[in-house]
């Protein structure tokens, strides 16, 4: 793709984020989250791959479906109360509405089945952006209603996503779509515990992005898309074959790894606001998700891959790819556990 163009496009997926994220009128929240969607379409349809083109395809109708309820929902609310405020959404049908399209927008459960789709069309770069930097500004926006939202709403979607992201994830060979299913679940998390302490949804949210950076550079460095894949990794590149598998059980909430923090501190939250029932449901679901990264580091570590290599092995050949932002978000999924009383003591 052009150097000139591509720096567009990703200034555009930066003015629309930050737009949402500065606003307080719905219109202007509205536009931002339009900007970021064009301005990611050309990078996902850029390989002109018919797998991608239908995976930007999903992706526009979805978004646009999404968008369209956001301003319908957001006109409702400004046609009964007077005013656009992101603030005053005090109609129980313009609320719910703005909350089933948000969820839309992040891929929450029921309203998934998108996400693991496009992103198994995507290549790995934008698989990035789309799990990552995609997902900041329909939650800023969450953030922003999540007084006005009915809470047994804002239950039943994280406890439906947390479900259906451990479910979902068992029986995949494809990892993009592991990592769908991940963030599902991840995602779940933050939405469960939104009402009780914004604070730790920022910091399940942060956690998120420093794992899945850290997983989806790895997967670009080693080229690897299947599992099968990811087993013969280990001859190019031992040390990162270990990392790796470090990550992912940092993913699915190990400790003493960084993932284990926001887990920690949600499930101690909710049993505070006397829910332990619900803490033992998200628990429970957390070691779904536990499984399917298990499975992915038994096949990088503990086998032998059954694929008979007739060509001799590969040399080690000097990496290409700019190894440092792999090196730190490796590092903070794998170390910040010891600074939780430090994280405790500015969120509270």
């Amino acid at each position: 793709m052009n150097p000139y163009l591509l720096m567009i496009l990703l200034s555009s997926l930066g003015l629309g984020t930050t737009l949402t994220f500065a606003s307080s009128h719905w219109l202007l929240a509205w536009m931002g989250l339009e900007i970021n969607t064009l301005a990611i379409l050309p990078l996902m349809a850029q390989h002109h791959h018919p797998r991608a083109v239908e995976a930007t395809t999903k992706y526009f109708l979805t978004q646009a479906t999404a968008a369209a309820m956001i301003l319908f929902a957001s006109t409702t609310n400004a046609w009964i109360t007077g005013e656009w405020s992101t603030n005053n959404v005090s109609t129980p049908i313009a609320s719910a509405m703005i909350i089933t399209a948000l969820a839309l927008k992040i891929g929450l459960a029921p309203m998934h089945l998108w996400m693991p789709e496009v992103l198994q069309g995507l290549d790995l770069t934008t698989g990035l952006i789309l799990s990552t930097w995609q997902k900041l500004a329909p939650l800023a926006l969450i953030m922003q209603t999540a007084h006005t939202l009915d809470p047994l709403l804002l239950t039943s979607l994280g406890l439906t996503s947390t479900l259906v992201g451990g479910w979902g994830g068992l029986n995949q060979t494809q990892l993009r779509k592991v990592l769908a299913y991940s963030s599902i679940a991840h995602m779940g998390w933050m939405i469960i515990i939104l009402q009780h302490a914004p604070q730790l949804t920022l910091l399940a949210l942060g956690t998120y992005i420093l794992m899945t950076s850290a997983t989806f550079l790895t997967l670009k460095t080693c080229s690897a898309t299947k599992i099968n894949t990811l087993a013969m990794a280990w001859s190019n590149s031992p040390t990162l074959t270990a990392t790796t598998a470090l990550v992912l059980l940092s993913l699915g909430g190990l400790p003493p790894l960084t993932g284990f923090m926001p887990k920690w501190l949600i499930l101690q939250e909710l049993t505070k606001q006397g829910l332990p029932i619900m803490a033992t449901v998200m628990a429970l679901a957390a070691l779904l998700s536990l499984y399917f990264y298990l499975r992915i580091c038994y096949a990088m570590t503990l086998t032998i891959s059954p694929n008979t290599m007739n060509s001799t092995a590969p040399w080690r050949t000097q990496a290409t790819q700019a190894s440092l932002p792999l090196t730190i978000s490796t590092m903070m999924s794998l170390t910040l556990l010891p600074v939780t009383p430090a994280i405790m003591t500015l969120i509270t």
